[in-house]
């Protein structure tokens, strides 16, 4: 592994994890009225907090397109997902709220379920499948359970709203991984000319702003423990089956190392799924409303 492509995840979750916090923060005091509008993002593109947000995750979503054009999807997902490590430390910094068990364990999972991951897996590049039906096939997929988790939040409102937001964002922000690597590609092979002609990068683009609204959709009506660790869990996921997909990553597959790739994948889903949980974590504006509502008056 290079030093340099984990040098450059590391730190793309750094400031993709204080983004997501400085927006959640932002997001919170945001009108409900604004649900899964892109009016939203008029609204919050007036808060100060919430553009030093966007702009920390915007670093961080270059580092990340850095580190995957020097390492494979495979190898970058997982280390892009320790993001939740830095959300949990900014987290905890402004709520004065100890780590404990919870925090620890979460810490422990998270991060020993990427070093397992990785190295069972031992992620390889490999020749890119050409067959486009595969490629739209593996894409579909996920932007069709996308549309299927968005549909469902809609009807629920504010129930189970934010996880399924948060998946869905989470399973469009991996293919947009994967379209970061393939743009990269095209970049490198034929220059700014090579780039603009394929589709990829305005696929980048769509997927980046519907994710946006769909993330602080999420971030608006829920605690941040409610959608960050669906989001975080579900870029991973989306991201290492388009890389393996289509892209021409390679995975041991002999039964030891299959055995630890799926308990370093459990363990950082659950992982992710301790610390999200944790109550460090920022509050939405409905549960704000609602503990406001039950307060004496």
């Amino acid at each position: 592994m290079s030093v340099l492509v984990l040098v450059l995840s590391v730190s793309a979750a750094c400031c993709l994890g204080f983004g997501f916090v400085l927006q959640q923060r932002a997001a919170a005091h945001a009108p409900l009225s604004d649900f899964l509008s892109p009016r939203l993002l008029l609204d919050l593109i007036r808060v100060p907090v919430w553009l030093g947000g966007i702009g920390l995750m915007v670093v961080g979503m270059v580092l990340g397109a850095v580190a995957l054009s020097g390492g494979e999807l495979s190898l970058v997902e997982p280390l892009l997902a320790t993001n939740l490590l830095f959300a949990m430390a900014l987290s905890r910094h402004l709520s004065g709220q100890p780590l404990g068990r919870q925090g620890w364990a979460g810490l422990a999972l998270l991060a020993g379920g990427v070093t397992a991951f990785i190295v069972a897996g031992e992620p390889k590049g490999g020749d890119a499948v050409t067959d486009p039906l595969r490629h739209w096939l593996i894409i579909g997929i996920m932007v069709g359970l996308a549309l299927l988790l968005t549909a469902l939040a809609k009807r629920s409102r504010l129930s189970a709203a934010p996880v399924l937001l948060a998946l869905a964002a989470g399973l469009l922000y991996g293919v947009q991984d994967a379209l970061t690597r393939v743009s990269g590609q095209r970049f490198s092979a034929g220059g700014w000319s090579g780039l603009v002609t394929g589709w990829q990068p305005y696929g980048v683009l769509l997927l980046g702003v519907t994710g946006l609204v769909l993330v602080q959709s999420a971030f608006e009506t829920a605690p941040l423990r409610m959608s960050l660790p669906a989001l975080t869990a579900a870029q991973p996921l989306a991201g290492i089956a388009c890389g393996v997909g289509f892209l021409g990553d390679r995975l041991r597959t002999d039964a030891p190392a299959l055995a630890w790739q799926a308990a370093g994948l459990a363990a950082i889903v659950a992982g992710i799924v301790l610390l999200g949980l944790h109550p460090a974590m920022p509050r939405g504006s409905a549960d704000t409303e609602r503990t406001r509502d039950l307060q004496p008056r």
